[in-house]
Parts: C-alpha cells; structure tokens; sequence
C-alpha cells in the first residue's frame, strides 16, 4: 500500500509540475485506445503481414494530423497493429505512399530528416523514462530513452541518445521501388518486435505486462512534401525573403495531440494488454478511471 500511495504520489506531482508548461490544445483530447492481443507463436519479422496472427488482429484506426480536426486529414493512409507473447510486443504498419525514398543508412542518425515511422511508448503512464523508436525506408533505426518531456528541464539533457534497445527486431517491405523518381510506389509496411524485458526495466512495476494492464503509446509519421529535381527527390522549398526553406515536415498521428507537440505523454493512446489468443475472443477496453483525474491535474 505504502508504494501505490508513494507511486501515485509521485504521478500526482509530476502532472502537477508539468502543467505550467504543458501546451494547451484549442480541440478536447481524446486519446484513441487499442487492445493488444497475444500470439501463440513467434512471429517472423520480415516486413510481410501475412501471418495468421496477423490476420486476426484489427487495423487501429487511419492516423490524423497531430493536431487532430484542426489541420486537415492526411493525404496519404498510416494504420498500425500490435500483437504480443511473453518476449515481445509486435508492432506492424502500413504507410501508403507512392514515392518511397530514404537517404539515411547510419545508425544512430536524425530519422526524422527523412520520412519515416515512429513509436513512443511510456509503460507505466507517469510521464517520465520513455522510449522513443524511429525507422525509415532502409530500415535504419534511432532508439532513445528519455528521463522525462522537454518541457520538464527546458535548459538540461533530458535525452539518453546512446541507449539501444537491446534485442530489437525491424524488418521494411517497399511495395515500388525505393528511390527511384520515374515509377508510382504503393508504400511501405514495416514489422518491429520490441523486447518486453527492456520496456519492463522503465516501468515502475518491474514485470511483464499482464491481462488489463496498460501502456501509454503513440505512434508518429513524418512526411516531407518532395519535387523530382534532376532525377532525385529533394524536399520541397519555398522563398522567405532572399533565402530558400525547407517546408515544414507533416506529422500524421496515431492518437492526435492537439498541437504539435509528441512529447506530452499524458495524451497518447492506450495500449491495453488481453491474454486472450488473437482469434480467440475479445476483451473490451477498460479505461482507468482515475485517467481524467490525471490529465485535469
């Protein structure tokens, strides 16, 4: 009793803190929510979907703009799916897009200088120690961990860049040709396994997830608006006063922030976690009661 009083306690404060700095979105947030149900077997991570597994678990809804209904609706179609066994938490996406293209081939690097696909997920909701995942087109990947949102220490590093996710499993398929100008592509789907032993080392518990529980997830797609200059993709500019810019990326979300802001936790999805075996039944999603209580705080 004396831990769940010190652990919401803590919650509690760190809300309390946060809420200063928080920036306010002009729309309610409702967070979209997602029951992850259980593989019986180990999946192969190849980019391919077709596994039975796969074929018995849901599409989450087409992600929207961060900023929810006040942008418009993306113009290409994102969806994600989750499955999970005793090692693993699946995740598998579809990104429509007819000019796939990536540059980046090194470990490690800023990903979202190009398209690319993004997960956050926070296991036990408090706001701080969360995982950040981004992979593109070539399957290049940038893991980090961070202590807590930008906002809480403004002037300090709150970033553990050189953190891996150890065990992590990515595979891409390109359905087109990547980088290649003069053919139409269909997309890209992309199938990460993330190792549950890393994830339950962030959370307050200390244990794998079990029936009911519940993560805070979000997941993030960064699009540049391109132009096909001498056979290559370059992204698109336009002129402020003498100078060219680089237009500003779109970021299409799973579970819509407000405002354009992926490091506020407090209103990502929820991940809930069903023993059931994908196929084999259904459980229906259980909102905590005390989640409004903590998004007022």
């Amino acid at each position: 009793m004396k831990n769940d009083f010190n652990f919401l306690f803590a919650c509690l404060f760190g809300f309390f803190a946060m809420a200063v700095q928080a920036q306010q979105s002009e729309i309610p947030v409702n967070p979209r929510n997602y029951v992850c149900y259980r593989t019986s077997t180990a999946l192969t991570v190849d980019g391919f979907l077709t596994e039975p597994a796969w074929q018995n678990v849901a599409w989450s809804e087409f992600f929207t703009d961060i900023e929810g209904s006040l942008k418009p609706d993306p113009i290409y179609k994102t969806r994600v799916k989750m499955l999970w066994d005793s090692k693993f938490l699946y995740i598998a996406a579809e990104l429509e897009e007819p000019h796939v293209w990536a540059t980046l081939t090194e470990r490690e690097s800023v990903i979202f200088n190009d398209n690319d696909f993004e997960i956050f997920i926070d296991p036990d909701g408090d706001t701080h120690n969360y995982v950040e995942y981004e992979m593109n087109a070539f399957n290049t990947q940038w893991d980090l961990l961070l202590l807590k949102p930008y906002r809480d220490s403004p002037k300090q590093n709150v970033v553990i860049d050189n953190w891996n996710f150890n065990g992590v499993k990515s595979m891409v398929h390109v359905d087109g040709t990547i980088n290649d100008c003069k053919d139409t592509d269909r997309g890209w789907s992309l199938e990460i396994a993330l190792p549950l032993d890393a994830l339950k080392e962030i959370s307050s518990t200390g244990k794998l997830p079990v029936q009911g529980e519940q993560y805070r997830v979000n997941f993030s797609r960064v699009e540049w608006l391109v132009d096909v200059v001498d056979g290559k993709y370059k992204k698109r500019t336009q002129l402020v006063g003498r100078k060219e810019k680089i237009l500003p990326e779109n970021n299409w979300v799973w579970s819509p922030q407000g405002v354009i802001a992926m490091h506020q936790p407090e209103t990502w999805g929820f991940l809930q976690f069903s023993e059931k075996i994908a196929g084999e039944g259904f459980d229906a999603y259980l909102p905590d009661p005390d989640n409004d209580v903590k998004l007022a705080l």
